[in-house]
């Protein structure tokens, strides 16, 4: 079976059937997108066993991910922890070995070396912890050959704070650095059309770049989202089904310089192909367009996505013309990017019905070239019959006597 012939032949259920597919909700409901235009896709997961493990599993992704007034909370939190840690244990070792004892204790001719100098509570161990993982180094406080476990204390917390940096500065340049905004620029044509382009029946819609940079390597995809039942009966609520936008050709790959018009020709391996304009208002799907390619300053790969819901699909429309000749350049009129005009001579009747229509027409004309061929080679016949029995005739008539006459001389 074709692609198109997939949703033919299923008995109705206890759900909603019509033009085989299975709507799991009310006839008056308005279906819900799964890509929004903006390209968010529109789920929730829920129900997901150990979803915070595996999240911190893989945290840098996660970092990336959140909003920015998270990630700066947890960038300040991680700094405020580590010191606060950091500061206990200086003040603990510090209260251990006695260095807010008063007065001080005498050992030998002097008064003993303290942990940490200048060190007289929990703020000064605090600040000592700061100067030392920003290395900031005041020159006030330092910590001493007194307290083995102190110079230990430093030399870890000095390793964490180098480890706190480099991943957190590292998460944000990977978030600021992400092509995500560069989403902004792209556009999508806010209604796709149905017409007839070169004598085939064909979905179009329009996809533009604002920026000057280019969208290197740019190609589109498309992708028919809808609910149908199996031959087996088995429910497939949302299944995906690729529309073929020119892979085979190659012309699914973009120069994005000036808006460009996305062709799908439907035929018979499209899931559109029994599809007519009174199928189209009636019908309840979805179609998702995505473009990918890299950004051209910083080399990293994009993805803009859109879609189409069936009443966004003008049946008989074109797009209006957005370039321009000026004088020596073209000029594009994005006023214009969504406008659409309706061409009245577009048939009403799918894809399938139209190639029908034309094989049928195809053959009666073959059949009256036969035809007209049989007569005509029955006619040459005759005509060589009459033909032959002329010169049958001519040649059983008695021959009229010829004179010959001789002129000679003056005769």
């Amino acid at each position: 079976l074709t692609s198109s012939d997939r949703y033919s032949n299923v008995e109705e259920g206890d759900m909603n059937n019509y033009n085989g597919k299975v709507l799991t909700r009310g006839s008056n409901q308005v279906r819900s997108r799964f890509v929004k235009k903006n390209g968010q896709c529109n789920v929730v997961f829920s129900n997901m066993e150990e979803r915070r493990q595996r999240y911190l599993a893989d945290i840098f992704t996660t970092c990336v991910d959140i909003r920015w007034r998270y990630l700066l909370l947890i960038f300040c939190t991680s700094f405020v922890v580590s010191w606060l840690f950091f500061g206990i244990i200086f003040f603990s070792v510090s209260l251990a070995h006695g260095d807010f004892d008063e007065p001080p204790t005498l050992k030998g001719d002097g008064l003993r070396m303290p942990c940490i100098l200048h060190v007289q509570g929990f703020v000064g161990a605090l600040l000592f912890s700061m100067e030392t993982q920003t290395t900031i180094g005041y020159g006030w406080r330092c910590v001493t050959e007194e307290c083995p476990v102190a110079v230990i204390t430093v030399v870890i917390q000095s390793i964490v704070g180098c480890i706190i940096d480099s991943f957190m500065i590292g998460t944000i340049m990977a978030k600021m650095a992400r092509p995500k905004k560069r989403n902004q620029t792209l556009m999508f044509s806010k209604n796709a059309v149905i017409s007839l382009r070169d004598g085939k029946l064909c979905l179009m819609w329009r996809v533009g770049n604002l920026r000057r940079s280019h969208i290197v390597e740019a190609h589109v995809r498309a992708q028919l989202i809808r609910s149908y039942v199996t031959a087996e009966g088995e429910f497939i609520p949302l299944e995906q089904m690729d529309l073929n936008v020119g892979y085979d050709e190659g012309t699914d790959r973009l120069f994005l310089v000036s808006p460009l018009v996305i062709v799908h020709e439907i035929d018979k391996d499209s899931p559109l192909y029994t599809i007519s304009r009174a199928d189209l208002e009636a019908d309840d799907f979805e179609i998702v367009v995505i473009l990918e390619g890299m950004v051209e300053a910083t080399a990293m790969t994009t993805q803009f996505r859109s879609s189409y819901l069936s009443r966004e699909i003008f049946w008989g429309h074109r797009f209006e013309p957005v370039i321009y000749e000026d004088r020596d350049r073209y000029k594009v009129d994005y006023a214009r990017f969504h406008k659409t005009y309706e061409v009245p001579s577009t048939p009403h009747l799918s894809a399938k019905e139209l190639d029908e229509a034309a094989s049928r027409a195809s053959s009666a004309a073959s059949a009256f070239c036969y035809e007209n061929e049989v007569a005509l080679s029955c006619g040459e016949e005759e005509e060589d019959i009459f033909d032959a029995s002329q010169i049958d005739k001519s040649s059983s008539s008695p021959k009229p006597r010829q004179h010959h006459h001789h002129l000679w001389g003056g005769e």
